[in-house]
């Protein structure tokens, strides 16, 4: 990986970082618990585009350590969730940057998939498998998080010259 690739992941991390430490910071407004948009989950839709697979994990496993770290939840269930969803609705974009989906539908599946990852982590850690009684609105909820982040991912790759890589993989 070269400097400039190195440097723009690390600026998007930090990004990353800023925004899921303020999504924690600011209380949702839908009643139910974890419920966020996703802003963080845009930038790793967007290295995902640009760089493939590796650049959407190191993304989203920075951001998500770095937010961790910065909001405190480092080393707490919180983070256990947060790390593994980002992880898999990263590898779960990329593979539907293989198929003919746009950035929307991409940062949909990424969405659901780190909704759905959230619930399993919390459910082994807990061993409370009643937390899947919210797997159905958080699943609601992940179409329009997902359609939001996706066409803010979408104005950005536009402003940096980067659509046409985003709808190519």
């Amino acid at each position: 990986m070269d400097a400039r690739t190195l440097t723009r992941l690390a600026l998007l991390i930090a990004v990353g970082a800023v925004l899921h430490w303020l999504e924690g910071a600011v209380p949702a407004p839908i009643p139910i618990p974890g419920a966020k948009l996703g802003l963080a989950n845009m930038v790793t839709l967007y290295a995902t585009a640009l760089w493939g697979l590796s650049g959407g994990l190191y993304v989203a496993g920075g951001r998500s350590v770095l937010g961790s770290l910065i909001g405190g939840t480092f080393g707490t269930v919180g983070f256990a969730m947060s790390f593994s969803g980002a992880v898999v609705a990263a590898i779960v974009m990329w593979l539907m940057f293989k198929l003919p989906v746009g950035p929307v539908g991409v940062s949909i599946m990424g969405a659901f998939a780190h909704n759905m990852m959230q619930l399993v982590v919390f459910a082994l850690i807990t061993r409370y498998m009643g937390v899947f009684f919210y797997a159905p609105y958080l699943i609601m909820l992940a179409l329009p998080a997902g359609m939001i982040t996706g066409l803010v991912a979408i104005f950005f790759l536009r402003r940096s010259g980067h659509i046409a890589a985003a709808t190519a993989r």
